[in-house]
């Protein structure tokens, strides 16, 4: 991420949080620091806290990108990352390997093959952003 943003002449500011105080502060120093926008990775801690941190991107109206759908479900401007459903059909299929006989140590890791694109046009139009018509047409969900 760092050389992609060098690459296009931005500064990332990467901040670690696993603590509400540490949201709080990680929003502060982004405002502090200029920050034009907001990328929430995943891990159980933002997963959970995921509508905290929708709530201070709105708060300090900064456009916010997220790792999972839910995100834009609970007000987030977007998301791209792989799809949930996807990934809980995968466990099934190797439950049902194990189940009939499989060792687990003998399975693949599997990746995710399955990607989503969540757009939320009611945040957008809060943040005074107008999402571009050929990006929307890319979008696997758009919420109104």
């Amino acid at each position: 991420m760092q050389a992609a943003a060098q690459a296009v002449g931005q500064q990332l500011i990467i901040v670690y949080a696993s603590s509400d105080g540490d949201i709080e502060r990680a929003f502060g120093a982004f405002v502090q620091r200029g920050a034009g926008a907001v990328f929430s990775s995943t891990g159980a801690f933002m997963i959970n806290n995921r509508e905290r941190v929708v709530a201070l991107a709105a708060q300090h109206a900064l456009p916010a990108s997220y790792a999972l759908r839910e995100a834009v479900e609970a007000g987030g401007l977007m998301s791209y990352g792989p799809s949930f459903s996807d990934a809980m059909r995968q466990v099934g299929v190797y439950t049902g390997r194990i189940l009939k006989g499989e060792k687990p140590a003998d399975l693949p890791v599997m990746q995710p093959t399955k990607f989503e694109f969540a757009v939320n046009l009611k945040t957008a139009k809060a943040l005074g952003l107008e999402i571009p018509s050929t990006l929307l047409a890319l979008a696997d969900e758009v919420i109104e």
